[in-house]
């Protein structure tokens, strides 16, 4: 089973689909300028999903919520 909790905080994983993303906007003609904000964007929204996700794993498991893994 995937962990997605991991799988949104992991910049590997980020960085895998900014560049799927990036390569699919070139392979269908999109402009360049485009293809990079497009890549931009979705690292900097990478970036506050991962701090928002990590951070409330942190609290939950300052509070004693945490779940334990399986």
């Amino acid at each position: 089973m995937i962990n997605w909790r991991r799988k949104l905080t992991s910049r590997k994983f980020w960085a895998a689909v900014a560049d799927f993303v990036g390569m699919l906007l070139i392979a269908l003609r999109v402009d360049e300028g485009s293809a990079t904000q497009a890549v931009a964007l979705i690292m900097a929204g990478a970036g506050a999903v991962a701090y928002i996700i990590g951070e409330g794993l942190t609290d939950a498991s300052a509070a004693g919520w945490a779940e334990e893994d399986e």
